[in-house]
């Protein structure tokens, strides 16, 4: 059987196939130190240019209707970060490209009472323009969900949704999990991704660096691709066609 990597490389299945990019911070290159959570704004330039030739970008809220669409690819960035309001979001209006920004609230009310703009605030979050950026789930607190019991996870997420909700913000009921952890042990996993389902969550996304296939064949371990700081083009153009750098 082919893997998913074989399958990308020898161009097979391009209607189901899906690639889902993970990024963190965007900051210009002389303010970026090197961190694989940050990605350079020179950089992210060079790769969205790429994908705006080679791609079509989605939200997860529309996977449903454009599931026939070719070369699908979705943009994710997790936290919340204010330097994505400075870098990332001029990046897709420039571009006319899609992305999906996970929130962990914990961190968004930190940044109430603080006066460093090291995230955006509720009010930001909610006036981004909703035509290039969906904004989805990424816990409260972002606290290691593989190491939580089931209950204290839930009260976490149904934290998130609700402090969401009252914001008046809009979102997809997809969640990124923090760290890309989850629980692994048979049934406190069943028990886990039953919570999911009683929370109303569609899909849930850990890292794995795999292509991913729609409709979903694990809806609550969708494999995102890691792209890292030190990534040149070669290497991101083989993310995008392998997943993985190595079979």
């Amino acid at each position: 059987m082919l893997t998913n990597a074989v399958k990308g490389l020898l161009g097979l299945s391009k209607k189901k196939a899906v690639r889902i990019l993970m990024y963190h911070q965007v900051l210009p290159k002389e303010l970026a130190p090197q961190d694989n959570l940050i990605v350079t704004t020179e950089n992210l330039e060079e790769q969205l240019i790429y994908i705006k030739n080679n791609f079509n970008t989605l939200f997860f809220k529309d996977l449903h209707k454009e599931s026939n669409t070719p070369n699908k690819i979705i943009l994710t960035f997790d936290d919340g970060y204010y330097n994505n309001l400075e870098y990332l979001i001029p990046l897709l209006e420039k571009y006319q490209l899609k992305a999906t920004i996970f929130i962990p609230t914990e961190y968004i009310q930190g940044r109430m009472k603080s006066t460093e703009k090291n995230f955006m605030s509720f009010d930001e979050i909610r006036d981004l323009n909703s035509k290039l950026i969906e904004i989805a789930l990424h816990s409260h607190a972002h606290r290691n969900y593989s190491e939580m019991p089931v209950e204290e996870a839930r009260e976490d997420l149904k934290k998130n949704i609700e402090i969401l909700k009252g914001n008046s913000i809009q979102f997809s009921n997809v969640l990124a999990y923090p760290y890309g952890k989850f629980p692994r042990e048979k049934n406190k996993k069943r028990a886990f991704f039953k919570m999911l389902e009683e929370l109303g969550i569609t899909a849930a996304l850990r890292i794995g660096n795999e292509i991913e296939s729609y409709p979903w064949k694990n809806k609550f371990e969708i494999k995102r691709i890691d792209i890292k700081y030190g990534d040149s083009m070669t290497t991101f153009k083989w993310k995008l066609r392998l997943g993985k750098l190595k079979l």
